[in-house]
């Protein structure tokens, strides 16, 4: 089972060993927050900080929370990210960032997929005006 409260059900998982990571760094760092910028290079990837070391800003949306830990997003890239579902999972690996996993030689990322566009309602049937 998901950990997930987002805006839209099912939008946001966690996989397995992301969670792991994630509950060891709560252990060590206490309470601890995600945030995805939008942005190139790693700012695509979903950035772990302790609540309080990471200043949000009037542009940033929460989309929900994994394993307990909020997760925000830059509104625009929320935008473009509208018919995906995304994962965060975890990687061996150091990315260029000051996201808590970073010591640890691993790195956080998300997997998406498109996610099914719902069909249009088509409009309610002429009604006629004939007396």
């Amino acid at each position: 089972m998901t950990d997930v409260i987002a805006f839209a059900p099912g939008r946001v998982g966690v996989s397995d060993a992301a969670r792991k990571l994630i509950e060891t760094l709560k252990e060590e760092y206490g309470a601890i927050m995600f945030h995805l910028s939008g942005g190139c290079c790693d700012g695509s990837a979903p950035m772990c900080f302790q609540v309080g070391e990471f200043r949000l800003g009037g542009v940033d949306e929460k989309v929900g929370e994994i394993v307990g830990c909020e997760f925000w997003m830059d509104r625009e890239q929320l935008r473009r990210w509208a018919h995906t579902q995304w994962t965060v999972d975890v990687v061996p690996g150091r990315g260029a960032s000051f996201s808590l996993e970073a010591p640890l030689n691993m790195r956080f990322l998300i997997r998406s997929s498109l996610c099914a566009v719902p069909p249009a309602i088509p409009p309610p049937p002429a009604q006629s005006t004939s007396r």
